[in-house]
């Protein structure tokens, strides 16, 4: 494995909010139609959890928002809005996943 590349920690902060930012952008203009459920059934975590570590980054920065607020400046518009526009109903297969990879990531992050 090669080493990895010597950076000081502002770069390195640099380089991770926009690996951050590219991650947000494709998952909200790149691909809207993954859906949150299905996000959450294969890899334990969806848009709505990104907006509560951004929330619960936020907080410990000392800037408090609300959950809504959040979600709103995660997804870049009211998330009923967001739902409105891309979410679809889940499929019963898709809920039951849910309930077995939820019970999984509780505490996890």
């Amino acid at each position: 494995m090669p080493d990895l590349p010597v950076m000081d920690d502002a770069t390195r902060i640099e380089v991770e909010a926009a690996a951050f930012r590219r991650l947000r952008r494709h998952l909200l203009e790149d691909r809207p139609d993954a859906q949150n459920i299905d996000l959450m059934n294969l890899a334990g975590f969806c848009r709505n959890c990104l907006s509560r570590w951004y929330g619960e980054a936020a907080a410990e920065r000392g800037v408090e928002m609300s959950k809504e607020v959040a979600r709103e400046a995660f997804y870049g518009m009211p998330l009923a809005e967001w739902k409105a526009q891309h979410q679809t109903a889940a499929s019963p297969d898709q809920q039951a996943a849910f309930e077995t990879s939820f019970a999984e990531n509780v505490g996890k992050d």
